[in-house]
């Protein structure tokens, strides 16, 4: 039951001021307009518990506070400003800029868990927002998931940094492929990236077919322009059609050739991840 959603098991940063508001005697704080510059995005969340404390991320501790301070005094739903602009001159953004927050001290809280049921079935939701003057819904996404086929170091280091980033990683070695056949239990949706790892290639042509059939937003294979070349035209022999072979990036990663599988893992997870954040714009 989501109404015991445990906010620990959230992988989504974005997610975390949701399911902390499906709890009882949460407040929830939307960023709906932003005037100059932010680090957060509009649409930007945090919680405020019974006790003050706060889950999620505005970026700015002290702006945190005075919103923990402003919503225990909050019995309504209101908008606020907050820095340039705003009739508090004791509290000034950092940045400069001005931001419209909306605090609401009882969100729906069917909707906000909802939102996580159907986050949990892999698929975008919207929360209305009918404050402000830039936001009308509030687009979640799903999380960002990663399929890593392959072998070596390369396949540890980059399952141990998506642990360590909370990213959900499903890893198939070679013991859980067979040559020439798709992955069995491989499952690909559009917030899902599938990135292969190999030195032999001759383990990548049916996985390949597989992956770019389907809808994961992202499908890379690791090699140089020799073994892209090469994987093409196998590709295009295979009958694997053009505008799919076009949807595979390789080489792989924001850094050109990485010499080692720690940094090969931080630059190809940081090419997925900006991938991702693309879409957030999209959506």
């Amino acid at each position: 039951m989501l109404a015991d959603y445990a906010i620990e098991a959230v992988r989504d940063e974005d997610h975390l001021a949701l399911a902390a508001a499906c709890q009882p005697d949460v407040g929830l704080c939307t960023i709906v307009g932003i005037d100059g510059s932010f680090s957060r995005r509009l649409g930007a969340q945090l919680a405020v518990m019974q006790d003050g404390s706060t889950v999620g991320d505005l970026a700015d501790s002290c702006l945190e506070s005075q919103l923990a301070t402003d919503m225990a005094q909050s019995t309504e739903r209101r908008v606020r400003r907050y820095g340039r602009g705003s009739s508090n001159i004791d509290f000034r953004l950092p940045c400069g800029g001005g931001l419209d927050i909306l605090l609401d001290p009882a969100p729906d809280r069917a909707a906000c868990r909802s939102i996580l049921e159907t986050l949990t079935m892999r698929r975008p939701a919207r929360l209305p927002i009918n404050e402000g003057r830039h936001l009308l819904n509030r687009t979640y996404l799903p999380s960002l998931k990663l399929a890593v086929l392959g072998e070596g170091p390369e396949l540890e280091a980059v399952s141990s940094l998506c642990s360590a980033m909370k990213i959900e990683v499903e890893v198939f070695t070679r013991k859980d492929l067979s040559i020439g056949q798709a992955a069995r239990n491989a499952q690909y949706d559009p917030w899902t990236a599938c990135l292969l790892l190999f030195h032999d290639h001759e383990w990548e042509l049916a996985l390949l077919e597989q992956a770019l059939a389907s809808e994961a937003f992202y499908v890379g294979a690791q090699g140089g322009d020799r073994a892209r070349s090469d994987r093409n035209l196998a590709l295009a022999a295979r009958g694997v059609p053009e505008e799919q072979i076009a949807r595979l990036t390789s080489p792989v990663g924001l850094m050109p050739a990485c010499k080692s599988p720690r940094t090969l893992a931080l630059s190809a997870l940081s090419e997925i991840v900006d991938r991702y954040e693309q879409m957030r714009a999209i959506f």
